[in-house]
């Protein structure tokens, strides 16, 4: 019976060694080591994910975990091999590493003999026979990777990219985007970096030079950081340039030289630091590296990479899997027996089938692959405060932005470009901006003043930053030539020698293509300078101006018709006759009152609003009369309303009233500042006038003019007329009275401050003016210097005394009307006197005949008598009058 119990004890205590050996699991490491490193960030993360899961036993809470570490160097293949059956013959539930493609797959091929898995933390291209069974990869897959990559560019809706990469792997992982040119119309330039040699500046040289400014680079973070070094030291780290980085780890550099240099600066992060046990996990790591050896230059103090949080991960998936094993048993595997763990499909699928939040995020694995497929990444951007998630990308759901914080909806734009000195190009154009009068020396900006000048002063009050203006070289606006070259302020914006042009620089279509506006600070359009035309004073004979010489012919005429009508009419209707002899009732002696004289009395009479003694007594007659004297109280009424007018106001004789008054002619000669917008307008335009125009300035080389001044010379000098932009017209015509805007407006266009494309001035620009808008200060502005001494206003002059210039023709009228009257008096005497001759003259005559006639026949004395009484009756000439 003693026996009996004794050898139960012995059988409880070796069951109870063997049950305490099963619980202690061993996963093997094999790391690479660099010369510039003691150990590896691969390293450091694998013990510290063991450390935490033995401390915690929440996760294992019957078992301990432990490791073995083997250390080679890198590309050593055959080493690897050698410390991966070492760790075999150990017995170890799954090995680790190494990193680097060719010790990968030495490795990989033992596991796969001996059916152990094999757990990577670094891209590797899959195999194209896909027999690698037990290999599980906790990094993102290539083609997600990838996807993402387009679909960011495609979000920033870039038309061309440069994308540089380290080594051929990079090309695999851009496959999808190298594809998307022909659907994306994505122009692609791909450069590579030289190999072996960190010295990538003569590159990066050649990028700026042909303006580059979308790059991305698909490169490790070691090469990222001396990437940023070197980008700040060519002066690209502005705002007009975009930097894409494909690694993963973009967080963990030291980016702190480069927040306020504005630069552009996206990545992938595919840490979870939303999550609370993530946070406290990396607090806790970068607590364990600050004790520790010193880091990799380049990377923040105590920050943990992305390759050391898959580390970490890969070692909590086992812990996760190995606790859903029962009755698992590790043992010593020979590599070459080529005997394979009995346990290890078992474990492989306990392996895929496991999932775990861990530090990148929700890990799932494809069980037939190995891969991790589905996944998040978070989109990082570069802001003043640091690295900001603007947008999570999922392998499945694609992107999706983020809200912005309450905080960034109430910020201001006044702290937006705060601290920031920006370049302005402009050019010297009154009121714009004229170099200031001063008895002192100016420096700087305070040489100048004027309208933009005074603009540039309240965009930066609004804004915050700090400016240094400068004239741009060439004193153009900006034209594009024949071969499609831009010069003047365009073309420095294009080149980014100048950060904001803030000038009379008016927004067109083909300007809008290669620079961006802001929204117009000015309204304006085309129109005419001109001299304005000489005044006519009002003339002797100007009281004949308010109706057109063919009116006054008409009046006459009509006058001469109504008259003769009235004339026939009257003959016609028996109402117009009567007896002279009204106390001879019985007399057959019958009058009319209308002869043609008379009728012309009347209505002349009608006409000067005097009347007559004639006047009608038909029915007909009246009805010509009513309708005579209706339309001399219209032409009366119209000719004294505008006698007023025509007496007093000095009128205007122009040449040319529009443009296509212009276009008509060729005698003056006009044209616009060359390589001007108007010039461009004239150039560009398929209406018929302005193409006629267009053609008549660039057929003659002295129609277009250097600058405004220049044209503004010529209208003053010569016949000549200027296309010009009216608030430069009404600035000119307020201080020279001899100019003057000729007609409307030909087109309606803007000013607007430009800015490079891509700028991220312009939107911040364009709020800083609406609010200058609606505060009412750009129309103050404008009045501040457009108001001139001003010309005498035409409409507000007083009325002035008529004298003899304004009327005197009325008394040439009338004393030629009383020197006619006097000589058709004399002609009237005289042609009476004349026939009063004439009948004497006659009547002797006939005397003289009867008395030689009754003395030839001896008439007697009562022949005598009868002569005589013949003589007294009035038949002299032998028949009786009546």
């Amino acid at each position: 019976m003693e026996h009996r119990k004794r050898l139960f004890c012995y059988i409880f205590i070796a069951a109870e060694l063997c049950l305490g050996a099963a619980q202690v699991l061993r996963i093997g490491g094999i790391f690479e080591t660099r010369e510039s490193e003691l150990v590896s960030m691969d390293e450091l993360a694998f013990k510290f994910a063991v450390n935490n899961i033995n401390r915690n036993k929440t996760l294992m809470p019957n078992a301990t975990l432990t490791y073995d570490i083997q250390r080679i160097n890198v590309f050593d293949g055959f080493e690897a091999s050698r410390r991966a059956c070492d760790q075999l013959a150990l017995g170890v539930v799954a090995v680790f590493g190494p990193s680097h493609s060719s010790s990968v797959s030495a490795v990989q091929s033992i596991c796969n003999a001996l059916e152990v898995p094999h757990i990577q933390t670094r891209w590797k291209h899959p195999s194209v026979e896909n027999k690698d069974t037990f290999f599980i990869n906790l990094y993102p897959e290539y083609t997600a990777i990838a996807r993402a990559i387009l679909d960011v560019v495609t979000f920033f809706k870039w038309r061309k990219l440069t994308v540089v990469y380290e080594d051929s792997t990079g090309l695999m992982r851009m496959q999808e985007l190298i594809k998307a040119p022909a659907k994306l119309n994505l122009k692609i330039r791909i450069r590579q970096l030289t190999p072996g040699n960190q010295d990538a500046r003569p590159l990066l040289k050649e990028l700026k030079k042909d303006r580059e400014f979308f790059i991305l680079f698909d490169c490790s973070y070691r090469t990222a950081s001396e990437l940023l070094k070197q980008l700040s030291s060519m002066g690209m780290m502005t705002e007009y340039y975009h930097f894409f980085f494909t690694t993963l780890d973009l967080f963990a550099l030291d980016l702190e030289p480069y927040r306020y240099s504005g630069v552009n600066m996206t990545g992938f992060r595919l840490l979870n630091f939303d999550d609370p046990w993530v946070a406290s996990t990396i607090d806790k790591w970068a607590t364990d590296r600050v004790q520790g050896p010193k880091q990799e230059s380049g990377l923040m103090e105590g920050v943990m990479t992305t390759d050391a949080a898959l580390m970490f991960d890969a070692v909590y998936m086992v812990a996760v899997a190995s606790q859903r094993a029962t009755q698992m048993t590790v043992s010593s595997l020979q590599c070459h027996r080529h005997k394979p763990w009995r346990f290890g499909p078992r474990f492989m699928n306990l392996f895929k089938e496991a999932q775990w939040d861990g530090l990148t995020g929700h890990i799932v694995l494809n069980k037939t692959d190995g891969l991790r497929r589905d996944f998040d990444l978070d989109v990082i951007s570069l802001q003043e405060d640091g690295t900001a998630r603007v947008a999570v990308w999922n392998s499945y759901r694609g992107m999706k932005l983020m809200e912005k914080p309450n905080r960034d909806k109430n910020t201001n734009v006044t702290d937006s470009l705060a601290n920031r000195t920006l370049i302005v190009t402009t050019i010297q154009e009154n009121p714009y901006v004229m170099v200031k009068k001063s008895d002192k020396e100016l420096v700087g900006n305070d040489r100048y003043e004027g309208y933009c000048m005074d603009l540039l002063k309240e965009l930066s009050n609004i804004l915050g930053f700090t400016y240094e203006v400068r004239l741009v070289g060439d004193g153009k606006y900006g034209a594009q030539n024949d071969k499609g070259e831009w010069n003047g302020m365009v073309r420095e914006l294009i080149d980014h020698v100048a950060d904001l042009a803030v000038a009379p620089l008016t927004i067109t279509y083909v300007r809008e293509k290669v620079i961006d506006f802001s929204k117009p600070f000015m309204t304006l359009g085309i129109s005419i300078l001109y001299r304005k035309p000489n005044g006519t004073n009002p003339g002797v004979f100007s009281f004949l101006n308010p109706l057109s010489p063919d009116i006054w012919m008409y009046v006459l005429l009509a006058c001469t018709g109504v008259s003769c009508v009235l004339f026939v009419i009257a003959r016609f209707t028996p109402y117009e006759w009567y007896n002279p002899h009204a106390c001879n009732p019985s007399s057959t002696l019958v009058q009319n009152n209308f002869t043609l004289l008379n009728s012309f009395w009347f209505g002349i009479g009608a006409l000067m609003r005097q009347g007559s003694e004639v006047m009608p007594k038909a029915l007909s007659t009246r009805i010509v009369g009513g309708i005579w004297w209706f339309f001399t109280l219209i032409i009366i009424s119209s000719y004294t309303a505008n006698l007023a007018a025509f007496l007093t106001v000095e009128r205007m004789d122009a040449p040319i009233d529009s443009a296509d008054d212009l276009a008509k002619q060729t005698r003056i000669e006009y044209g616009a500042v060359r390589d001007g917008s108007t010039m461009t307008f004239f150039k560009k335009s398929k209406i018929s006038t302005y193409e006629k125009m267009w053609a008549f300035m660039s057929s003659r080389k002295t129609a277009l003019v250097k600058n405004n001044k220049e044209g503004i010379n010529r209208v003053l000098t010569t016949d000549y007329a200027m296309l010009m932009e009216s608030t430069s017209i009404e600035y000119i015509s307020q201080r020279n009275c001899n100019l003057t805007q000729i007609g409307g407006l030909i087109d309606s266009k803007g000013y607007g401050v430009g800015t490079p494309i891509g700028s991220p001035y312009r939107d911040k620009i364009t709020i800083a003016i609406l609010q200058l808008q609606e505060e009412g200060k750009l129309h103050m502005m404008k009045e501040k210097w457009w108001r001139g001494n001003g010309c005498p206003e035409e409409d507000n002059k007083e009325a002035n005394a008529l004298g003899v210039e304004n009327i005197g023709g009325i008394f040439i009228v009338l004393a030629a009307g009383l020197v006619l009257s006097v000589f058709v008096a004399i002609g009237e005497f005289i042609y009476k006197a004349r026939r009063n001759a004439d009948i004497e003259e006659a009547f002797c005559f006939f005397y003289g005949m009867q008395s030689r006639q009754f003395q030839r026949r001896g008439s007697t004395s009562s022949s005598g008598s009868s002569l005589s009484n013949d003589l007294e009756s009035g038949r002299l000439l032998g028949d009786d009058t009546d």
